[in-house]
């Protein structure tokens, strides 16, 4: 199985610092997922390199690969220089993070150009992957509507969503059962 991972970006969650509790709770509740996914076959994780969901999901897998060594992370961008306006703190944390994964790689190779390239990493991801994890609610649209939208239109292909009535019960749900965070 080959699961695309995407999400919301950090500022559209109003998540500014790494150090906020919502990012605990949905790397959480992407490990909760996954290790579903990895007993029902999961083999590679596709993501990409956002602010955000994306990058959360990178090192929950990243942490994962040392119990499921099978697992395998490929992390794809849509096109060269995609951090290149990033703050140099962020630029770095990228650099790490595909220093890291099992593959990397460009889906166009070229500098920014237009809205064709990022259709284009869409339609990519949804073309090697067998199904997609989204934390993405349909009350709240962000970014992810357009993936989310075009992953429907694909005949046979599940897509899972984390929403934010899921987070806030896992939240709930985890402090009841293991105290603080």
């Amino acid at each position: 199985m080959r699961l695309w991972l995407s999400g919301y970006r950090s500022y559209e969650l109003g998540i500014f610092k790494e150090q906020d509790l919502k990012v605990k709770v949905i790397k959480a509740a992407l490990k909760e997922r996954l290790v579903a996914k990895l007993d029902q076959g999961l083999e590679w994780v596709i993501t990409g390199p956002n602010l955000g969901v994306e990058q959360w999901g990178l090192e929950v897998v990243l942490e994962l690969k040392k119990a499921y060594p099978d697992l395998k992370l490929s992390l794809l961008e849509p096109y060269a220089d995609f951090s290149s306006r990033w703050q140099e703190a962020k630029q770095v944390k990228l650099a790490q993070l595909r220093s890291e994964v099992d593959f990397f790689g460009l889906v166009s190779k070229q500098p920014y150009q237009g809205i064709r390239q990022l259709q284009n990493y869409q339609n990519f991801c949804l073309d090697h992957s067998d199904q997609a994890l989204f934390v993405y609610d349909e009350l709240y649209p962000g970014k992810l509507k357009f993936a989310y939208q075009a992953s429907k239109k694909k005949a046979n292909y599940p897509c899972e969503l984390v929403t934010m009535d899921e987070l806030q019960t896992f939240a709930a749900d985890y402090q009841e059962n293991y105290g603080s965070w």
